[in-house]
Parts: C-alpha cells; sequence; structure tokens
C-alpha cells in the first residue's frame, strides 16, 4: 500500500507542477529514486504522465483564456502571454520541446491552447519533452547518488 502511495504522490506532485500551481516534482522523484525500493521505469513513467497530463490541463485552459484573461487570479501575466504567444508563432509547435522549463515552459503549454494546437502533437511533443528532462534528472541522481 505504501508503494502504491508513493506513486500517487508523485503522480500528483508532477501533475501540480505543469499546472501553473507553484508546485515541482523533482524533489519527489529524486526522493523516491534514493530510497531504491521503486522500479526506476515506473517512477519516470509515472513521472512523465503526471506532468504531461498537467501541460494539458494548461492547454484546455489556453483554449478558454478569452473568459478569464483579464481576471486578477489568471497566473499567467499579460506581458509573458504576449512574450511566449510571439515566440511561439515564431517558431511554432517545436517551442513545445521546451515545455520542461520552468515558468517559461508551463506559459508555452497555455499558449499553445490559446493558438489552438492540435492536441495530439501538442501530447507528443510535450511528452517528449517532459519525458526527457525526467530521464536526465533520473540519470545524474543515479550517477552522483545511486
Amino acid at each position: 500500500m505504501l508503494d502504491f502511495s508513493a506513486y500517487v504522490s508523485l503522480f500528483a506532485a508532477a501533475l501540480g507542477a505543469a499546472t501553473i500551481l507553484p508546485m515541482q516534482s523533482e524533489p519527489v522523484l529524486v526522493g523516491l529514486l534514493l530510497t531504491g525500493k521503486f522500479s526506476v521505469a515506473a517512477l519516470l513513467a509515472v513521472a512523465s504522465v503526471g506532468n504531461t497530463l498537467g501541460s494539458i490541463v494548461n492547454w484546455f485552459l489556453g483554449c478558454g483564456i478569452e473568459r478569464f484573461r483579464d481576471r486578477r487570479w489568471f497566473p499567467v501575466g499579460e506581458k509573458a502571454l504576449e512574450r511566449s504567444s510571439r515566440w511561439y508563432r515564431k517558431y511554432g509547435k517545436w517551442t513545445l520541446l521546451l515545455s520542461w522549463m520552468p515558468l517559461f515552459g508551463d506559459a508555452l503549454t497555455v499558449v499553445a491552447g490559446v493558438l489552438r494546437e492540435p492536441l495530439l502533437p501538442f501530447t507528443i511533443l510535450v511528452f517528449i519533452a517532459k519525458t526527457g528532462r525526467y530521464v536526465v534528472l533520473t540519470l545524474v541522481t543515479l550517477q552522483f547518488f545511486g
């Protein structure tokens, strides 16, 4: 039961970290890796799927942004949104390979929804980016601490 809870916690942290919530999933993944009790492949899969689903939440948020754009609580500022939109228009869907980056990456996933990037290519590119980040983090963690 404890193993299941660890995977659920990692999934929730990864999902939340990819959304506009101020969360981080990397410490959770590193902590679980360092215990040596969990399958590395399973941890990577759970973190990657959770983080990708969080970005899909952002995509849907971006699709409906016009309704909420002027709300005080909306987490993406007008300047950041415009800057990300310009970047996205200039470089296209390939910018989603940068969706792993803190702060900027979350804004890109929202902008992809605003600009109506088709969901399937969005999901594939974001999954590649998010998984790549977790693979690098895992390799570094296991190399230095494992």
